[in-house]
């Protein structure tokens, strides 16, 4: 059985939907457990401590260990408060769950740029003021698992989220980076992008009983997504640098692909009309490769130029 006795968990946004069920999964498993939630409104505004303590309530209540944490990620400052809560309860970090965020729905046209700069605030630059503090810890200890909430709306696209899938996008590129430096130092670090039922859904719904007739919607119970967020925070997870989607028990590997695309001749000066004609080629999804980094793709293009990369 996986478990985390003797380690520590941070997840941000644990007061409530599947920051919740990750905290309560974790603590069930053995994990002393940071709840860290601000306990404001979907749309970021608001606070309320009691949305934490009720989380820690539940835990310690079945016999698990927790500490509340009302520190926005929004700043340098929150971030190292939530580190530090970890750290000064329970003397370490092996863990964090980076899950806290806000979510409306605006036409892009209509984004204004205090929507834009709020957004990323939390999700993104949130992301950075948790994770750098967290791992500087980590590579002190010589270990520790970072899993980033993504999302598909960044990956993929959502019609009125501009705002809040550039963030997630963003949040793929830094788990990247921490992956690749954290490798040497026993950091692992990937995301998750999820489907459950959350204040994202209920609230965004103008009608609640479309929700009950809606078999997706009964079907993506956050429970379902827990099983992968925990194992990407166990010490059992074996790999890094990886984006995985969780949707209805359906779990799955998400990932950029490099198409082989078309190679001008060496020397030749291509032009736009060169694109065209070999568009075919460009567009290709086949044959492809997954980069492990930005250097794969400069080496294997060197390699069909027959140059040091």
């Amino acid at each position: 059985m996986i478990d985390f006795r003797g380690q520590v968990a941070v997840v941000t946004g644990a007061g409530r939907g599947l920051g919740r069920v990750y905290a309560l999964e974790l603590a069930r498993r053995g994990a002393a457990v940071v709840v860290n939630d601000l306990g404001g409104t979907m749309a970021g505004r608001g606070y309320d401590a009691a949305v934490a303590d009720q989380v820690v309530e539940e835990i310690t209540a079945a016999g698990g260990t927790a500490v509340a944490s009302y520190d926005s990620v929004d700043s340098p400052e929150g971030g190292e408060a939530i580190v530090r809560t970890a750290v000064d309860r329970f003397g370490r970090l092996d863990a964090v769950v980076s899950n806290a965020g806000i979510f409306d729905s605006i036409p892009f046209d209509e984004l204004s740029a205090e929507d834009w700069r709020r957004m990323l605030s939390v999700h993104l630059d949130g992301g950075f003021y948790l994770a750098q503090p967290a791992y500087r810890l980590m590579k002190r200890q010589g270990y520790g698992r970072f899993v980033f909430i993504a999302s598909s709306a960044g990956m993929f696209g959502q019609h009125l989220e501009a705002h809040y899938a550039a963030a997630k996008a963003g949040l793929v590129g830094l788990t990247n980076v921490i992956a690749l430096e954290g490798a040497p130092h026993g950091i692992m670090a990937n995301t998750v992008l999820p489907f459950g039922i959350s204040r994202m859904v209920t609230e965004t719904l103008a009608d609640p009983k479309a929700m009950e007739d809606n078999g997706f919607f009964t079907a993506i119970r956050p429970e379902l997504v827990a099983p992968l967020v925990v194992y990407l925070a166990s010490r059992d997870c074996g790999f890094s640098h990886q984006n995985l989607s969780a949707c209805a028990g359906r779990y799955a590997r998400v990932f950029v692909g490099l198409g082989k695309g078309w190679m001008a001749p060496p020397d030749s000066d291509p032009s736009a009309d060169d694109i065209a004609a070999h568009l075919s080629d460009v567009t290709a999804t086949d044959p492809f490769t997954v980069p492990g980094s930005i250097y794969d793709e400069v080496f294997e293009v060197s390699a069909r130029l027959s140059v040091a990369p």
